[in-house]
């Protein structure tokens, strides 16, 4: 069974295709700086499976908003025109094609279009082959969505690596928890990943917590398909069979949306309700081809779990209004990695001067500052990586509005789910998650 994509979306694509070829083929190959503006690099899916549901909302969440900031049109603290009142401009890159590209993509993005700051990457294994380059080039690089919590084990003394939404020891532990409390009677669990190394963090982090706070737990199966497999018919049959109280997936992208759409109609969550860390980007689209009671998570308050703010009153109905569907969780993020790196540039640069890359890094380690999802702390890894706290919620259609909601939300703080700095997720899970501050 193959997934459409809604046409809004392959309209999205379509525009945000165009915006790159006119971004990169009009970029000048001199440094922003000598034409007073400020130059990201911008790169997120634009094509293939992923794009749909993650890389296209995210390129609009760009747009829209280096437009707006251009503008000097956003809430406070961020209405001064661009970053530090240099013009924002962008260059725009498919992460389509796998990390030897992406590393080759990123060579050009310093040493051609010389790029003040990268802005980009949501799969795991691309920010695990960039964050060494961005290191040895010294741009400072800002990850907005990739969730492998082995990103500060690869480059363990980072100074220009940062990332500014969480990483997937959150989600998972705190999705152990919400299970936990919600479903206590549960025994037995089956797994379905991507075979990589965001699907593989994932599962060891939520089976380990499991079996840290309900030891009796048992494993019945175990599936790990190719990322983008998109067809799911042996990995279905297997966990039909294993019959398990609940399936644990990090399926993100058409994966996800695929495999929903193919177990659904096989009936295999009548059977086994499933847990999807990264449920967000489906809600929109779900509607009653799936079962209620999913668990849905968003990586964090963002998407269906946005809190109302300022900054979101603003985001979400332009989005909306501008793109015809609510922003999920790709779009926050981004966002929230643009406002951060404005929020540390104004930090550190002269009023008024182009920001150097020194001004960017210094700015960001440590920083605390206000996105859409609310307040974001750079306090982990040394103070390169966003801590925020978590929600999940249960699926639920809404047969008279025709449209996917979600309930019984619980959200856990980031003192909850974080291990301490020098300490490995699986190591602090297994000793019991000393130090956890959890109400």
């Amino acid at each position: 069974m193959s997934v459409q994509r809604p046409s809004v979306r392959k309209a999205g694509l379509a525009v945000a295709a165009l915006s790159v070829a006119i971004s990169t083929a009009f970029a000048p190959a001199a440094h922003a700086a000598e034409n007073g503006k400020f130059r990201i690099g911008i790169v997120t899916f634009l094509s293939g499976s992923a794009a749909g549901p993650f890389g296209v909302p995210a390129a609009n969440a760009a747009k829209m908003t280096i437009e707006a900031l251009n503008a000097g049109k956003l809430p406070a603290p961020y209405n001064k025109k661009g970053i530090n009142g240099m013009e924002i401009e962008t260059v725009i890159i498919d992460e389509n094609g796998g990390a030897t590209k992406q590393v080759e993509e990123f060579r050009n993005l310093v040493q051609r279009q010389k790029v003040d700051a990268v802005i980009g990457y949501i799969s795991s294994g691309d920010c695990l082959a960039i964050a060494p380059v961005a290191e040895e080039l010294k741009m400072p690089t800002v990850f907005f969505d990739c969730g492998t919590s082995r990103l500060f084990e690869t480059v363990k003394s980072p100074k220009y690596s940062f990332r500014a939404g969480l990483d997937a020891v959150v989600d998972n532990v705190a999705l152990a928890r919400y299970i936990t409390e919600t479903r206590p009677n549960i025994k037995t669990v089956a797994s379905i990943q991507q075979n990589y190394s965001f699907g593989q963090d994932s599962w060891n982090d939520f089976i380990l917590t499991m079996k840290a706070l309900k030891p009796e737990i048992k494993v019945v199966s175990e599936q790990w398909p190719k990322v983008m497999q998109g067809q799911y018919g042996a990995e279905i049959s297997a966990l039909s069979v294993a019959k398990a109280d609940l399936i644990h997936s990090s399926f993100w992208g058409g994966d996800m949306e695929a495999f929903m759409l193919q177990g659904s109609a096989r009936g295999l969550f009548d059977k086994s309700p499933v847990a999807l860390t990264c449920g967000d980007t489906g809600v929109e689209d779900f509607k009653d081809k799936i079962p209620n009671g999913m668990i849905i998570g968003a990586r964090g308050p963002y998407g269906q779990f946005a809190p109302k703010n300022a900054l979101n009153d603003w985001f979400r109905p332009n989005f909306t209004t501008q793109f015809k569907e609510l922003p999920s969780y790709p779009a926050y993020k981004m966002t929230q990695a643009i406002l951060a790196v404005k929020a540390a540039a104004e930090k550190t640069a002269k009023a008024n001067a182009m920001p150097t890359s020194d001004n960017v890094i210094q700015g960001l380690k440590g920083l605390t500052f206000e996105a859409p999802s609310g307040t974001v702390k750079m306090s982990a890894a040394g103070g390169h990586q966003a801590v925020q706290g978590v929600s999940y919620g249960e699926y639920l259609y809404d047969k008279k509005a025709k449209k996917g909601t979600i309930t019984n939300v619980k959200t856990y703080a980031a003192e909850c789910l974080m291990p301490p700095d020098g300490t490995t997720a699986a190591d602090w899970i297994k000793a019991g998650m000393p130090g956890a501050k959890c109400k």
